[in-house]
């Protein structure tokens, strides 16, 4: 039996992302399951890096149980980010470059050393170097932002845009700090980080195993989004987005158009 053309399904996708054109579920018609899936996630990382982009990090997705039903799927998942994903602290991102973008308030780490498979989140502390807030801008290239668990894994998530705010050192606690979204000064979210695998720690853990079984391995320096503590919020043209979590502080951006 032949399987899914990974290379294809990959093309597909990135093609969708260059051009901000929504495509149709992938995974039904092409027989995509979740370990093919990661399969089109490496090969569209692939295309990225080939045209000069570098890997800084990796995403949680589905962290939260608000973000499970609103996109209909229940299982944890993570993607990979590169540096062109990345949009300084108050800085602006152009919303034409996107099929439908929303956004959700993180919590982000930046990690010292290379943490093992499964090590205790006890021992988290001596991994991590710093935190911060962050704000992801996810963009399913699925028509009607509408998706399998395949197809979102096979999408890298619906990575398209990360901001982070000021590195700190980590507090004592991380599991329910309050956070916050705001569009424009008015307040569009409102959740804590113990949505977050209930501590945005045990994320960090998660993504360790995950990515572990696809032959994946966390490098010192490299950024770790934990996942989103609220659902995501549509992103409009000429909208000012501001996320704070206690203890971290905030960060923000603008979209343009």
């Amino acid at each position: 039996m032949i399987g899914p053309d990974i290379a294809g399904i990959a093309q597909t996708l990135g093609a969708a992302a260059d051009n901000a054109s929504p495509i149709p579920q992938l995974a039904a018609e092409t027989g995509l399951d979740v370990d093919a899936a990661y399969a089109v996630q490496a090969a569209l990382l692939q295309r990225r890096l080939d045209r000069g982009e570098r890997l800084v990090g990796l995403k949680m997705g589905l962290t939260s149980k608000a973000k499970m039903a609103q996109v209909g799927v229940d299982e944890v998942i993570w993607g990979q980010l590169t540096d062109v994903m990345r949009v300084p602290d108050g800085g602006s991102v152009d919303v034409a470059a996107f099929i439908h973008p929303r956004v959700e308030p993180e919590v982000a780490f930046l990690l010292d050393r290379l943490p093992e498979p499964g090590e205790p989140v006890g021992d988290f502390t001596d991994a991590v170097r710093a935190v911060a807030p962050a704000i992801e801008l996810i963009d399913s290239r699925y028509a009607n932002f509408t998706f399998s668990l395949p197809d979102v894994i096979a999408d890298n998530t619906s990575a398209a845009a990360f901001v982070i705010g000021p590195w700190s050192p980590v507090p004592n606690g991380l599991d329910n700090l309050g956070v916050l979204l705001e569009i424009d000064g008015r307040v569009a979210q409102v959740g804590s980080t113990a949505a977050i695998l209930g501590d945005p720690r045990r994320a960090l853990d998660e993504g360790i195993r995950l990515a572990g079984r696809h032959g994946v391995r966390l490098r010192s320096g490299w950024v770790f989004l934990a996942g989103a503590a609220t659902a995501a919020v549509p992103l409009r043209a000429g909208a000012h987005v501001r996320a704070t979590v206690e203890k971290l502080g905030t960060v923000s951006f603008r979209s343009v158009s």
